[in-house]
């Protein structure tokens, strides 16, 4: 960025080279240009601001999309494998007694909906967490 001094001698020499009937047509001239070229690098520079965060925005989403399909497999690996104690059997910890009518554990099979709201609170926390 030229100094003042370096802008007196400019006008100077641009005085005396082009008169003053055509000096302030020729310097409106130029700064219309150089605000148009201003507003061209701005619009590049958000332009590509723009793309570069939807690129990562891309790669995020691939790289949750991997995470997902990867937990899925080996969910489905897990429920496919044999446990210890046999083919189609559940593990031992895993199996649980049928709560009697009127126990409260019972009030799961009464209120389905709120088991499903409350699974989908969770899925919901852990999507946010990945």
């Amino acid at each position: 960025m030229p100094g003042f001094q370096e802008l007196v001698v400019l006008f100077v020499i641009g005085l005396l080279i082009l008169g003053p009937e055509r000096l302030p047509r020729v310097a409106a001239q130029i700064g219309r240009w150089v605000g148009k070229a201003r507003r061209t690098a701005n619009q590049l520079r958000y332009q590509l601001e723009r793309e570069i965060t939807l690129a990562d925005m891309e790669e995020k989403n691939k790289t949750n999309r991997e995470k997902e399909k990867k937990k899925q497999k080996e969910e489905t690996k897990e429920e496919e494998s044999p446990g210890p104690t046999g083919a189609g059997e559940a593990p031992p910890e895993s199996r649980q007694a049928e709560p009697a009518p009127g126990h409260p554990d019972d009030q799961q099979a009464q209120a389905p909906e709120v088991v499903e709201s409350a699974a989908a609170v969770q899925s919901a926390d852990e999507d946010k967490k990945a």
